[in-house]
């Protein structure tokens, strides 16, 4: 007898009726041609691109959404349960029925019990979360994923459908465009979809999934790495000789009057300025600076021999450091010479200088302790520092508003999210329950 989730009864059935595998494959193919078209792929270049394991679940997409269709001459599963519905036990017949009726919806994943359960929330809706039993996706799902599955009831509880699609932010935002499209809404209406709206909309699902990763799997994106102003990160390394006669102790005194050069030694200055809100560019960038206590460093200098060498890592800086040095010492030193280099460069030359003796390792117990001490304290600064995405505000300003409050919430949650992310160890298992307590936001983390 068939267990549930189990087609192949349902699959032979369709096979040997020519109008309703014809069917199948149409809606099938509304799922994936849009997409095919666009990127000018066939199916077998699909799966080429994505990996096979992807094929199954689109394929389940259009599947799904056939199962609810209703023709002039009725419905398959209705027609399927008739015939062949002794066939099936009584749970396998439940759940045909109930998938029939059941529309895919985006939802937002939270409470993850690792090969038991999870809560999912509807976007689309205004239905209250829904726990589902289920092991495979909640052994990967993170908190605060967001997915497009159906929502199945099965006798006391919920289950979810076998056709699951992750969706990336940028997925969410294509997704949400192309609803209000279909939909024909305006700006300022809310989307809000009813039952019957997100079963005709299922093939947008599909589509904007598809859209998204073709996309990124034809042109995969690169980090681009840039510094708290902004700037895309290139070390400049700037050697200045002395002019004959000038000795190190007349420079360092010049080095000394320059605002924002503190020294760490006699012969030794960082460079720092206050800290402000990160100016990098949105998408995939990484920032590298080392930031201190409401500072960051800009460029560091050190007098080696009749020599000051200078580093900083942006072109924008080095032209900015070159004037305060001409202003401050231009007379004691000649012309300088610069080298550039990469951040794969100042890897490659990082790892060559690496000593070869091994290093001894920090136990794991502190490594995670001192870890999760970093965090509590980089956090911590957050809390109080202007953040882009909140508008220039900190999160402890933006909570004062409604509108503001929700930018803090989806906030937190990318930062949770991204956290959960990591593999394992103390970034995956960080707690940010304390964040949101400490700006008034529990009841938005259940």
């Amino acid at each position: 007898m068939a267990e549930r989730n189990d087609i192949s009864g349902l699959l032979a059935f369709i096979g040997r009726e020519g109008d309703w595998r014809e069917r199948l494959q149409d809606v099938v193919a509304e799922h994936l041609i849009p997409a095919l078209e666009e990127f000018e792929l066939d199916q077998e270049g699909l799966a080429d691109l994505l990996g096979e394991q992807w094929t199954g679940v689109l394929w389940g997409c259009g599947f799904e959404d056939f199962l609810g269709q209703r023709y002039e001459d009725g419905n398959i599963v209705d027609l399927y349960l008739k015939r062949r519905g002794w066939k099936e036990t009584a749970l396998n017949r439940a759940y045909f029925a109930a998938l029939r009726d059941a529309p895919v919806s985006l939802y937002e994943v939270s409470n993850v019990q690792p090969g038991t359960s999870m809560t999912l929330r509807d976007l689309l809706s205004d239905a209250a979360p829904v726990t589902v039993k289920e092991i495979s996706a909640t052994r990967t799902l993170k908190q605060w994923d967001r997915i497009a599955v159906r929502v199945v009831p099965e006798r006391e509880h919920h289950v979810i459908s076998g056709a699951l699609l992750p969706f990336r932010a940028e997925t969410v935002d294509f997704l949400i465009s192309g609803l209000r499209d279909a939909l024909k809404l305006k700006k300022r209406d809310a989307l809000r979809l009813t039952r019957d709206q997100l079963l005709t909309c299922a093939p947008i699902f599909t589509t904007a999934w598809l859209f998204i990763e073709i996309d990124r799997a034809l042109t995969p994106a690169q980090p681009q790495f840039t510094n708290s102003d902004g700037d895309d990160v290139l070390f400049h390394d700037l050697r200045y000789l002395f002019a004959s006669g000038v000795t190190q102790r007349a420079v360092a005194e010049r080095l000394d009057r320059v605002k924002g050069f503190l020294p760490q030694g006699p012969k030794l200055w960082s460079w720092l300025a206050e800290r402000k809100g990160r100016g990098g560019k949105a998408g995939y960038d990484i920032m590298l600076d080392t930031q201190m206590e409401g500072v960051t460093v800009l460029g560091s200098m050190e007098l080696k021999g009749k020599a000051l060498l200078v580093t900083v890592n942006s072109t924008e800086r080095a032209d900015k450091v070159r004037k305060l040095i001409r202003d401050a010492a231009g007379d004691l030193l000649r012309s300088h010479l610069t080298t550039i280099r990469t951040v794969d460069q100042m890897r490659a030359d990082q790892q060559r200088d690496r000593p070869s003796e091994e290093v001894e390792e920090i136990p794991p117990d502190i490594a995670r302790q001192l870890m999760r001490d970093h965090m509590d304290k980089h956090y911590r600064e957050t809390l109080d520092a202007p953040i882009p995405a909140l508008g220039s505000k900190s999160p402890r300003q933006a909570v004062h508003t409604a509108a503001g409050r929700e930018k803090v919430i989806d906030w937190l949650k990318l930062l949770e999210n991204h956290s959960a992310r990591h593999d394992e160890g103390p970034i995956t298992e960080y707690d940010f329950s304390w964040m949101w307590a400490e700006l008034g936001l529990e009841e938005h983390r259940m």
